[in-house]
Parts: C-alpha cells; structure tokens; sequence
C-alpha cells in the first residue's frame, strides 16, 4: 500500500520478453497486486512473466487470444483489477512493460489519488532534464499532440502521449470501458472522456528512461491520434463542458 490506498499495477506487454521479467522484477513492496496482460505476443512474453508469477504471487497474468492493442489490454486489465480487495480503495497504475517507466515514480504517481486531490493521474516526462534522451520525433509528437489535446479536452495537458498513468478505481464505474479507443491513441481518448464527465486530471513529474527497446509509435498512428483528438472534443462539447 501507499498512503492507506492498495496499488495495482497493470502492465500491458506485447513482444516484451526480453524486457518483462526486469519490469515485473522491479515491483517495489508497495505494490499489491500487478496484472499482466500480454497481447497475443508471438515471442515468450508470458512465458518470461510467468517465472517471476511463479516466486510472486503478487502477480496475475491474463493473455489475449489475439491482437487487439495497448488500449484494450489496459482495459482488460482494469476488468481485473476491479474484483480486487473488494471494499478498499484502490489504485490502479499502468506500468508499460517495455521498461521505459520507472517503478521509483510510484508515490508520485499515486499520491494525488490517495490524498483524493485527483481522480486520474497522468506522468508528464517534460518536466524533467531526462526528456533531453527522448528521440527527437517522439518529443515533437508528444509536444504538438499534447497542445492539440489541451485544446479538445478543455484544460492544460503537458504530455498527453504519456502512459505513466494512475486512476481511482471508483472511477471506472463513470467511464465507458467498451468505447475506449483499442490501440495507440488510448491516452487522447481516455482523456477525452475524462474530462467529459468533469473527472479532476492531474501531470505529475516522471522520469524518462530509454535502453535497447524500440518504439511501436510510428508515422502510421498519427492520424489516428488526430482524429482521436478530434474526437475528444467533440465528445466534450457534447457533454456542455
């Protein structure tokens, strides 16, 4: 637990074998439970998970039966997190298992949730000097697309690509979890209906933290985010907010 609220970590993971084991490894004590969800990965993912599942038991492990992207794995894995520690207020952290986020964040990330100061926390990665290692297009991209989000969510978001994300579990029951977009473009799109129910959305600093991983992002999925941010807006203006 962090202050007196459960942490659940939910780890979307396709084609991670390499980098899983470290990310689950590197769980702090502080964590409760981590779901891992592996999305039809055609490499030993979940069999590299399922080692460390099997000296954990924090860990759970659920696995598509085929591809259906970042967006629903993260889905699937507040599904589970929901039936956990029933009664108790919880947290609900998404942890990427490429292990570019860094489990020493944690607090940070969670502690506006358990101070009730904020129903969903996202990771802003420009606030700090490591953002100088991001690779040029991706901090371009994350610039523009973030000013373009601010704009159809209605308030100022610095990193909207980030997915270093916390949610207070009560708010899932506000959300509509079958209409969040599947793929690359979640965050934009969980913003969207974030903020068309008046949700209160919090950036906190997280570190920024590149190895030997390659990115899935590429050229391909910027109209999509687009019309994703498009579709935030419209969805709020819709909402009278």
């Amino acid at each position: 637990m962090l202050d007196d609220i459960r942490v659940i970590v939910v780890v979307p993971a396709y084609r991670e074998a390499l980098q899983i084991e470290a990310v689950l490894r590197g769980l702090p004590a502080s964590v409760d439970a981590a779901i891992l969800v592996d999305d039809a990965s055609p490499d030993g993912t979940s069999d590299a998970a399922g080692r460390v599942a099997a000296v954990d038991a924090r860990i759970r492990l659920v696995r598509h039966t085929h591809n259906r992207g970042v967006g629903a794995a993260i889905v699937s894995g507040y599904r589970e997190a929901v039936a956990l520690f029933p009664g108790e207020r919880a947290a609900l952290v998404v942890l990427a298992g490429d292990g570019q986020m860094s489990p020493r964040d944690l607090p940070a990330v969670v502690g506006p949730i358990a101070r009730r100061e904020a129903d969903y926390v996202k990771g802003d990665r420009f606030r700090l000097p490591g953002v100088s290692r991001m690779p040029l297009g991706r901090y371009v991209g994350g610039r523009v697309f973030s000013a373009l989000t601010s704009r159809a969510v209605g308030r100022p978001v610095s990193d909207s690509q980030c997915g270093y994300t916390a949610i207070d579990r009560e708010v899932l029951a506000d959300l509509d979890l079958d209409d969040v977009w599947p793929g690359f473009g979640y965050p934009n799109d969980l913003l969207g209906q974030l903020a068309a129910r008046g949700k209160r959305i919090v950036e906190v600093p997280v570190e920024t933290i590149y190895g030997d991983e390659s990115s899935k992002l590429g050229l391909r999925h910027l109209p999509r985010i687009a019309w994703l941010v498009g579709r935030a807006y419209v969805r709020r203006k819709r909402a009278g907010r």
